[in-house]
């Protein structure tokens, strides 16, 4: 079947509009992915055009389509322990968060832009590992625009090419190991679900919640946003900080050229 042409001015209203729902920018060099994910959900809806599929999506009746094509064109790429100098620092700072070097006995993380569970469990592990979780009240909150990552997450199984960065005590002593038709795989044990809670959200918009966070990681996400997205995104989350909290972002990435008032720790580390 050959493909259906992306037309320029095609190209133009839907990345507009996917900016204007969650602020991804789909530049002119992202033309050929957009053409890519999105004729699969041509061809699977029986769309004859991508004005058809972009007027479908606009309309009420699109409403669950919009978030299949959300799904589509966020790039979910993550794996357990992922960029590891991070999680060896928050071993180092977090027994120096206790007041009066008391032991922590509430902790709140967020994950933003979860994607398939990976960074969340990780971070699960490394504080189960630091605290009894059983005296302490753990709770880290993991988001994602993309139902179909949190999907995943959710259900915590993943195939064992997906857990070769976890250490064999932590994958024996945090992961059930499937049998028969699950061979392979591995599934997340219920009391590091348990410290989870994962939910659809979109970073554009304003967090509900009770409690200030103490961490929040924001890892390899802003990539995807222009400077003034990026820049109103640091300041919400220095914001849903507790005074002292730090925020981890990409290796890759930087606050650089942003207005914001983290303080600077080491690369990709920042402080409220």
């Amino acid at each position: 079947m050959a493909s259906i042409e992306l037309k320029d001015v095609d190209f133009e209203k839907i990345s507009r509009f996917v900016y204007d729902l969650c602020r991804i920018n789909l530049h002119e060099g992202k033309k050929e992915l957009v053409k890519a994910r999105l004729g699969k959900r041509l061809r699977e809806g029986n769309f004859k055009s991508f004005s058809e599929y972009y007027h479908y999506v606009t309309t009420p009746q699109g409403s669950d389509e919009l978030i299949v094509m959300i799904d589509s064109l966020s790039t979910n790429l993550t794996y357990f322990f992922r960029e590891v100098e991070h999680f060896q620092k928050l071993r180092e700072i977090l027994p120096g968060m206790a007041s009066n070097n008391a032991r922590i006995s509430k902790l709140r993380v967020w994950s933003a832009g979860c994607s398939t569970g990976e960074e969340p469990y990780s971070i699960a592990m490394t504080l189960k590992e630091l605290f009894n979780s059983n005296q302490a009240d753990i709770k880290i909150i993991a988001s994602d625009i993309s139902t179909k990552v949190l999907n995943t997450a959710v259900r915590g199984v993943y195939p064992d090419e997906k857990v070769k960065n976890i250490s064999p005590f932590l994958l024996k002593k945090y992961f059930q190991v499937g049998q028969g038709n699950w061979q392979g795989y591995y599934r997340v044990k219920k009391e590091l679900q348990e410290m989870i809670n994962f939910i659809r959200f979109n970073l554009v918009e304003n967090l509900q919640y009770s409690d200030p966070f103490d961490i929040i990681f924001c890892r390899n996400v802003m990539i995807y946003f222009d400077k003034t997205t990026q820049a109103n995104m640091v300041n919400k989350f220095y914001d849903y900080l507790k005074n002292g909290g730090y925020l981890f972002i990409g290796r890759s990435e930087s606050l650089t050229g942003l207005n914001h008032q983290f303080a600077y720790i080491e690369p990709s580390v920042y402080r409220k």
